[in-house]
């Protein structure tokens, strides 16, 4: 098929039955915001040929772990909702073709079709390993346009996101933004969407507070947020250290819990040397922890 990004009618040949190439490693796969496909960097109006390519042997995937799939290709964008417009919240295959596995609980028929080659699919997988968001099918390693033996959620693209999803999604967008990279940490920068690039900034941008943020201090005050035990955070919850000075206080936004018995949890962090980060943490877990669990007055619960 041609490798136009503007083409609107896709080729809707079969996928490999058993076997599909990898995109060279710098090889860009990701969705396009205008026409909703995937276009590998490599991909021009000439067609200029990829290089030698790799080939993998679809792995069959057992009853037990009919959930889990492998990946293919590099650099595929996941997204934070169904709709390829959100924000990105990870890459899968970095640097490396099929360095991934994803692990998926449900899909969404977008009804927008993504293409590679001759695999086209208008599926993208809820995924929860290595990332949570939504990934298109096509960048999974299965014959299928579908994943098979995951369910089918009804409805697309995802309905209008609430207030607490809508803090976690404007704080994946800091994980990317500096040319795909996270937004660098500074106490006396600003970044271009006007906030300051520390980790109350941060809050306040993912927030939607006014520029350019309060400070941790101010997002622990009664005006902003109430306090609540650590064991009832939910999504887009603060955990805050609001206690010494610029250097020692900090806070951080809760995403979920890694187990059922809270031993450590997922959140977005706005950190000195990484920027922007989204890794498991403990903070405020050990007693006597100087780090307190708060909700945003605006969340109205």
């Amino acid at each position: 098929m041609s490798n136009d990004p503007h083409r609107t009618s896709l080729s809707s040949a079969p996928r490999p039955a058993l076997s599909r190439r990898f995109l060279p490693a710098l090889a860009l796969a990701c969705l396009a915001a205008g026409g909703g496909m995937a276009v590998p960097a490599h991909a021009t109006t000439t067609g200029a040929a990829l290089a030698q390519p790799v080939t993998t042997r679809v792995q069959p995937v057992p009853a037990q772990a009919a959930a889990s799939f492998p990946t293919w290709g590099t650099r595929w964008v996941v997204h934070a909702t169904s709709d390829i417009n959100s924000p990105a919240v990870g890459m899968i295959n970095q640097t490396s073709p099929g360095q991934d596995r994803i692990t998926a609980d449900y899909q969404v028929d977008t009804g927008r079709r993504v293409c590679e080659g001759s695999a086209c699919s208008t599926f993208m997988a809820h995924i929860t390993q290595p990332f949570t968001g939504f990934l298109t099918v096509v960048a999974v390693d299965i014959p299928e346009d579908r994943l098979p033996g995951v369910p089918v959620q009804d409805g697309s693209p995802d309905p209008q996101p609430g207030a607490r999803q809508q803090t976690l999604h404007r704080a994946a967008t800091w994980l990317t933004a500096h040319n795909g990279r996270p937004v660098p940490y500074s106490q006396g920068s600003y970044w271009r969407d006007g906030y300051r690039q520390d980790c109350s900034g941060y809050a306040s941008m993912a927030l939607g507070l006014p520029t350019p943020g309060t400070t941790t201090v101010g997002l622990a005050h009664h005006t902003r947020t109430r306090p609540i035990p650590m064991s009832e955070l939910q999504p887009g919850d603060l955990v805050i250290d609001a206690i010494g000075n610029s250097n020692t206080r900090h806070v951080v936004i809760f995403e979920k819990w890694n187990d059922d018995a809270h031993r450590s949890y997922t959140a977005y962090e706005q950190r000195g040397v990484y920027g922007t980060t989204h890794r498991s943490l403990t903070y405020g877990l050990a007693a006597g922890s100087e780090y307190k669990a708060h909700r945003p007055l605006q969340y109205g619960n």
